[in-house]
Formats: C-alpha cells, sequence, structure tokens
C-alpha cells in the first residue's frame, strides 16, 4: 500500500480524522511500511501470478464442462448406475490401484470414473444415466489452469511448498500494509481526484485493499494452510508421533482396514456401499466414491457426503468390502481442528453458495490481482518522480502483468485446435513472448497492444469453442462460458479506448 505523505491542494483541504490506531509510533510505521514494499516487491511476480491463476481457477468444474461439452448432463444417477460404470470401467482398466468415482453434483452433472493402468496412464470414462461408458474425459486446458494455480507445475511437493510460502508472504504484506497505514480504515473511501497520476492510484490501490481486506485474508492464509500441509504434517509428526508420519496422516483417514492384496470372490457392490451411507446420512449428498484395491479382500471405499448448508468439504465414510460401514472422519462431526481442515478448500475456492459467491470470489480475486499489479507499479512510478527512473522494469512489469490473461487465452485456443494441446508449454511460450514486448515501446504502448492481443483471443477462443461444438453442445454452460469470454474481449478492448490506462498500467 503506498503512504499519504504528499501533499495535495485536495488533501490539505479534507478534513483531519482521527487515526484508527493514533499512538502507534512513527518509527513502527515507516519500518512497517518498509517490510511492505520489500514483501510485495520481493514476491510480487510469484503473487500475482498464484492471485491471477486462483481467480480462473475458482471455475475449475465449468471449465471441465466447457472443454467437453457434449455431456451428458446428469444430475442425480441410481446406485445400480454406479456400480455399473464402475464394472464398465474394470473391462478397461483390469486391474487399478485404485478408483475415483465422481457422482453427479450441481457444479458438476456428470458421473465419471479415473483410474490407472498398469502402465501407469490415467484414464476418466464419463458414463450415462445408466452407468454405460460414453467416452473418455479429456480436459487438459482445465487440469493446466487448475495445477498452475496449486503447484505452479513444479514436481507437487515443492509446488505446493512454493504457493504455500506465497500465501504466507501475500498474507504478511497485507498485515504490514495496515499497519504502515493509521488512517486506512477512516479514509476507505477517501480519494485524491485532482492530484498527480501516482496518488489517484495510491488511493485506488489502497481502497481496493481495504475493501476487499477479509477476503484477502482468508484466501491468503488458508492458501498458505493448503500449500504447506505436508510441512505442518511434518511438524505435528516431530512433535506428537517422534516422526512417523504415518501415524500423522491416520489422523486425517478415519477407521483403518487392513491391506490384504488376496483376490477377493468379487468387486465390492457401489449400489451396496451407497445404501449404507443413505441409511446412516439421509439428508447428505454423496458427491465422490474413493476405491480403495477394488477385487482384493482388503478392498474398500471412501464416500464423501455433504449436507447442504454446511461450509465443508464434506463427512468421509469407510465401508468395506461387504458394503458395512466402518465409520467416519469426523469432518463435520469430529473434533473442531478436523472441522476446520474440511472447510479450507471450500473457502479458499469460494466452492460454497453456488453461482453468487463463485462470481463474488472472481471478481475479489481479480481485485486482489490489480493490488498486487499496482503495487509494484507505484513503487515504481515513486522512483521515477524522485529522479531514479527504471524504465525497463516499468516496461517489464507491464508486459508480465498482461502476459497472464494473453497467456491464458492463447493456451485455451490452441487446446481447442489442436489434437496435441501441451498447454504448459504453450502457456511459457506465450508468456514469453509477451514478456519480450517490454524490449520496444512504453509501457502505455505495451499496455495497450497486449490488451488488444488478449482481446482478440478471448474473441478468437469463444468463437471456435462455438463452432466446434454447436451441434453435440449438450451441457448449457459451454454456451454461458463462450458468452462471458466475448463480454470480456469486449470489456477489454474498450479499456484500449479509455484516455487513461488501467491501474498501473501505463
Amino acid at each position: 500500500m503506498e503512504t499519504k505523505t504528499d501533499k495535495t491542494p485536495s488533501s490539505t483541504a479534507r478534513a483531519v480524522g482521527k487515526p484508527i490506531w493514533p499512538r502507534i509510533p512513527a518509527d513502527f510505521v515507516r519500518a512497517m511500511l518498509a517490510g511492505h514494499s520489500a514483501l510485495g516487491l520481493a514476491f510480487a511476480a510469484l503473487i500475482y501470478l498464484v492471485c491471477f491463476s486462483g481467480s480462473i481457477a475458482v471455475f475449475t468444474q465449468e471449465f471441465s464442462r466447457w472443454e467437453q461439452p457434449q455431456g451428458p448432463v446428469l444430475y442425480a444417477v441410481s446406485p445400480r448406475a454406479a456400480d455399473a460404470a464402475v464394472q464398465a470401467t474394470l473391462t478397461k482398466i483390469p486391474k487399478p490401484h485404485n478408483l475415483l468415482v465422481r457422482l453427479p453434483t450441481p457444479d458438476h452433472p456428470r458421473l465419471t470414473v479415473h483410474g490407472d493402468d498398469a502402465d501407469g496412464g490415467e484414464h476418466t470414462y464419463v458414463a450415462d444415466q445408466a452407468g454405460r461408458l460414453v467416452g473418455e474425459a479429456h480436459v487438459p486446458w482445465t487440469e493446466f489452469q487448475a495445477k498452475l494455480h496449486t503447484a505452479l507445475h513444479l514436481p507437487r511437493a515443492f509446488g505446493g511448498f512454493v504457493v504455500g510460502l506465497t500465501g504466507v508472504a501475500l498474507l504478511s504484506s497485507l498485515v504490514s500494509g495496515v499497519l504502515s497505514h493509521p488512517r486506512v480504515f477512516k479514509d476507505a473511501f477517501a480519494f485524491r481526484w485532482g492530484g498527480g497520476k501516482r496518488l489517484q492510484e495510491a488511493d485506488l490501490h489502497n481502497r481496493i485493499s481495504v475493501w476487499g481486506l477479509p477476503f484477502h485474508l482468508i484466501v491468503s492464509l488458508t492458501g498458505a494452510f493448503l500449500g504447506l500441509t505436508t510441512i505442518i504434517v511434518g511438524v505435528l509428526a516431530l512433535a506428537t508421533f517422534k516422526g512417523d508420519t504415518s501415524k500423522a496422516y491416520a489422523l486425517f483417514q478415519g477407521p483403518n482396514v487392513q491391506d490384504d492384496p488376496r483376490p477377493a470372490a468379487k468387486v465390492i457392490d457401489m449400489a451396496a456401499v451407497l445404501g449404507t451411507v443413505a441409511v446412516g446420512y439421509p439428508n447428505a449428498r454423496p458427491t465422490y466414491i474413493y476405491l480403495e484395491h477394488p477385487g482384493e479382500r482388503g478392498q474398500h471405499a471412501l464416500v464423501n457426503v455433504a449436507t447442504e448448508a454446511r461450509l465443508s468439504r464434506g463427512e468421509t465414510v469407510v465401508v468395506d468390502g461387504e458394503g458395512r460401514s466402518l465409520g467416519e472422519v469426523g469432518y463435520e462431526s469430529g473434533a473442531l481442528g478436523l472441522e476446520l481442515l474440511s472447510a479450507m478448500t471450500p473457502l479458499h475456492f469460494g466452492w460454497f453458495g453456488g453461482w453468487p459467491v463463485k462470481i463474488a470470489y472472481f471478481l475479489l480475486g481479480l481485485g486482489l490481482t490489480t493490488v498486487t499489479a499496482s503495487g509494484v507499479a507505484i513503487w515504481l512510478a515513486r522512483r521515477r518522480d524522485k529522479g531514479r527512473p527504471a524504465p525497463r522494469w516499468e516496461r517489464l512489469w507491464v508486459a508480465f502483468a498482461w502476459s497472464q490473461p494473453l497467456a491464458y487465452a492463447f493456451s485455451a485456443l490452441v487446446g481447442l485446435l489442436s489434437p496435441s494441446p501441451a498447454p504448459v508449454a504453450v502457456w511459457g511460450l506465450a508468456t514469453l513472448a509477451a514478456c519480450a514486448s517490454a524490449l520496444v515501446g512504453t509501457p502505455a504502448g505495451v499496455s495497450k497492444a497486449l490488451r488488444w492481443i488478449t482481446a482478440g483471443l478471448l474473441a478468437l477462443v469463444a468463437l471456435a469453442h462455438a463452432a466446434l461444438y454447436a451441434s453435440t453442445m449438450a451441457d448449457p454452460i459451454g454456451w454461458l462460458i463462450d458468452a462471458a469470454l466475448l463480454a470480456a474481449a469486449l470489456l477489454l478492448a474498450l479499456t484500449t479506448l479509455a484516455r487513461r490506462a488501467p491501474l498501473g498500467h501505463g
């Protein structure tokens, strides 16, 4: 956040209000401001990338439907259909280690079964109302954008750690930003129009920061926790179980089922499993089934059941190979820590409350992305005002900020049109190409050019998708997202016609 030491006519004319915490020493405020700037600059690119990708990841489930909109669209299936889908998948993958059965939900109205084959390849099959397999899911772009946010496409443990550390840096930056501005809440709706461009942008930077502060704190805290789970469990194991992480993870797995690799008389019956769960949890809806070691005597199912109006991913019920319930983990009825753990993912991604919450999370996420981008732009502008300009860095930051919308749109377009989309490579090349535009032009010119290109790409994505699936688009979400992409393209194009460039982008 930008400090308000600059004097302008509009600021001096305004009555001086009492700060919300007037007794904070000036040296402490200066130290907080220095720490806030240092944190923001050190992690700026990572924070920006994580915030932008997180805003898009809110609609991961919708994008998976958009990427393969042929359907079938199901809002409920019978237990027998779920069992038929599992049996059909076992003919495709004879000896899977585990199977994941996703049952239809309002956010994802599909019946799918996911498993890995003997060669290590992963397959997700889509089933119809009767449980017959109608095709294999292929959503490479959706998987790309989800993994970019959760692990930056690095090795899972390391990538999750980097994202978690970025969440810690963002949380620290938010706290230091508030502490370095004693008047930040009192001036929540104050703008210094008529002053310098940097002051106006600084006010908007501070206002967006304050307006979305509860959201910013929640997503940064939950993101840090989710990203650093491995370290947290390791510390728990070290403090409680002498370093035995298996015992620590057992706290979150519910009743233990003894592993027995000998062949079973038959594969566990999904209809019996769902029937058992329905009796024990009549007011909850099963959302997915994790079937472990199917066909072995130690086979069992972990059934997730979600209760409406609860901020939770759902309770996990363990059912043995004979269809008997062995108990639950306790995510909705156990210790407070387990209930908080279950709430982390929906609270972080906005996967609760339906469309209104998702749209709010998307807009607030873009607001946090803007705060990050404008913070660096303000720091660079301050250097320029003090006679120490860094024009190359100004152009590079503008180019990087607009590289992500462009790279996302280009990778989606290639994903639609190419049989081998390679979205990570396409995204990386598009990002580098956009950043290379910083070698020429002015920050304003780079910003305008990249916005024009991004608007054109978004429009092409929508038109290409509609043309490809016009005759087979059974899922209405396909048309809805295409319309949203066209609207975003139009809005972005209109910003290039404005007299002033968007906040922090030249």
